[in-house]
């Protein structure tokens, strides 16, 4: 599975800011300044634990309900979404090298054009896999 939706239960902290913690995630812990940035580390930090787990095949747990909550004075919750497979890509932008064939004079015509192969093969790879 790579789309997740986590409960985040935020805490507001006397300087402004929010202290961030998943209930079901062990160890899922951030912070931001402001509502904003709350949001923006919360799915960090969610999406982070969610790969590492995946990638150690560790058994992600079902989300409890947000309705079950148990929240103190100070609090709320919100659900936090998260992808994965988005966020893999985003933390591996590694270039690699690829060695490929086309025929001459499809290159020539290329070349002449000033078509940038890189950036066409990246293109067209995105919209043979549906990420465009």
């Amino acid at each position: 599975m790579a789309k997740y939706i986590f409960p985040a239960i935020f805490t507001s902290e006397k300087d402004g800011g929010f202290s961030i913690r998943f209930p079901d995630i062990e160890g899922c812990f951030t912070s931001g300044k402001d509502l904003d940035e709350g949001l923006y580390m919360a799915n960090d930090a969610l999406s982070l634990m969610l790969v590492d787990m995946e990638d150690d095949k560790v058994a992600i747990p079902n989300p409890t309900h947000i309705n079950d909550l148990k929240l103190k004075k100070g609090e709320f919750s919100t659900l936090i979404s998260a992808d994965t497979i988005k966020y893999r890509h985003t933390m591996n932008n590694t270039a690699v090298k690829k060695t490929l064939s086309i025929p001459a004079w499809l290159n020539d015509a290329a070349i002449a054009a000033g078509i940038n192969f890189s950036q066409t093969l990246q293109e067209a790879l995105k919209i043979q896999l549906h990420l465009l």
